[in-house]
Parts: C-alpha cells; structure tokens; sequence
C-alpha cells in the first residue's frame, strides 16, 4: 500500500491542512494518508502554549475522521526526542515493511531539505509529494523526476501561527478551522489569553 506522510505540529490543525490532505488523499497519488502529529520540545522556546500532545491529536483526529483514507497518527510520539523525519521513515518501514511510504512537504520546505538531516537517504528511499505555497518556487532537478512530485493542489494562505495569534487576541477564528476543532479549543479555552 502507499502511504502518505502528511508530518506537523498542527498546532492547531486548520482548514488549509484539511485541504491539502484531502486533495493528496483524491488525486490518487497514495492509497491513505497519516496525518502524523509531531511532538512539541517542552523545552523550545515559544513554547508556553500549554497545548498537550493529546490536545493536538484530538484535533486531527475531528479533522480526520471526516475524510475518507486519512488516518490520525501518533507515531512520532513513540520515537525518540528529538525526533527526525529520516528516523521516524526509517521505523515506519520497519514496522510496515510490506507498504510504501510517501513524504508529503511544502514547497517552503522542499526548499530547504538540502539542510534536513539525512535528506540525500530521505530521497534515495522514499518518493517526496510537494504541495505548493504562495512565495515558493518549486524546481525539481531531473535526476529526481522519479523521486519528487509536485502536487497540483490548492495554495492555501493560513498558518497555525496566525489561528494562535488571532485567538490570543480574542479573535474568532470561524472558518480558519473546522467548526468542532472550534468548539474543542473554546471548550478547553486553548491559545488564548497569552501575549
């Protein structure tokens, strides 16, 4: 089976997550898609959101549970701090030996992977599904034609940075995230009241 590896901190996951896995999930590229949520370092600095590993998983899991072959996924959870993409890959093909498993990255960060740790192994393994975004060029060298695909999906121009902002403002947020995702950070009173 292919498997997409949709990787963030979803911290909160929003509308334009929920776009592109499901735009990835109907374009055919890979049978499922794992929505992995990915551990936030206690000790990163701008961390003093009081947002849980649980609280974030929750949310993906609302989000998931609405798109047909995308699953929520904690695996990174298991792994240890602090976790790389190459070390979490490399344990998802042991684990799942008989599936094949597809990175799904921004162009912001197809950008970047020269500087990712391991990316040389990352590309030499795995396929690469670049999604685009808005100020990101996307130039794919063909000796890696076999390797990274660009994915014809929608731009999206929404950050988590931006949902956390506008709540710690004491802004709405309706429409920037699915309705329950809403209800559950109003619920838990999360990101808000923080400067």
């Amino acid at each position: 089976m292919k498997i997409g590896i949709f990787g963030g901190s979803f911290d909160p996951i929003h509308i334009g997550h929920a776009i592109i896995a499901h735009h990835i999930i109907s374009s055919g590229l890979v049978d499922q898609l794992w929505m992995m949520v990915s551990p936030v370092n206690p000790l990163k600095a701008g961390n003093e959101r009081h947002v849980t590993d649980a609280d974030r998983l929750r949310m993906v899991e609302m989000v998931t549970r609405k798109l047909d072959g995308v699953e929520p996924s904690a695996f990174e959870f298991t792994m240890p701090r602090p976790s790389y993409t190459i070390d979490t890959l490399n344990a998802l093909q042991e684990k799942f030996p008989d599936d094949e498993f597809n990175l799904v990255i921004g162009a912001d960060n197809w950008g970047v992977f020269d500087r990712w740790r391991n990316s040389e192994e990352i590309l030499a393994k795995f396929h690469l599904l670049v999604y685009p975004r808005l100020g990101h060029d996307v130039n794919i060298p063909e000796s890696l034609n076999d390797r990274v695909t660009l994915v014809d999906a929608p731009i999206i121009e929404l950050s988590s940075t931006e949902v956390r902002e506008r709540l710690a403002a004491g802004k709405s947020v309706r429409y920037y995230v699915p309705d329950d995702v809403l209800g559950y950070i109003e619920r838990n009173n999360l990101y808000q009241n923080q400067e």
